[in-house]
């Protein structure tokens, strides 16, 4: 991944609707879900769901596939496996190994506050 894809990528990925959207598909990886469920689930109405969808598969990060009458779309973990070993390359100054990131249950420290 070069930097004009992350920023398209993470350009996607800054707005709630599609935030949520490219969530909910991981949280459905790999079967991914119909166009009809996303919108149900997230109370999305069609034209707006269809604006977002698109915007996502621009950047790579959602693919859909023709089901007869539906689509389903797929969060493309690949694309944001990518993402993220490009915002993590040469992370901890070349040690890797002391990058590990923290479990989710873990607090968040401030901005500017270390452990």
């Amino acid at each position: 991944m070069n930097k004009t894809d992350a920023v398209t990528a993470l350009a996607a990925l800054a707005q709630d609707s599609r935030l949520a959207i490219f969530r909910l598909l991981v949280q459905h990886a790999p079967a991914g879900l119909t166009v009809g469920l996303i919108g149900e689930q997230l109370e999305l109405p069609a034209p707006t769901l269809s604006f977002h969808l698109k915007t996502l598969t621009h950047a790579g990060l959602v693919s859909t596939v023709q089901e007869g009458r539906f689509v389903r779309c797929h969060a493309e973990m690949a694309r944001i496996n990518a993402l993220v070993g490009f915002l993590t390359d040469n992370c901890c100054g070349g040690r890797p190994e002391i990058c590990q990131p923290r479990n989710a249950g873990s607090a968040a420290l401030p901005l500017g506050r270390s452990s």
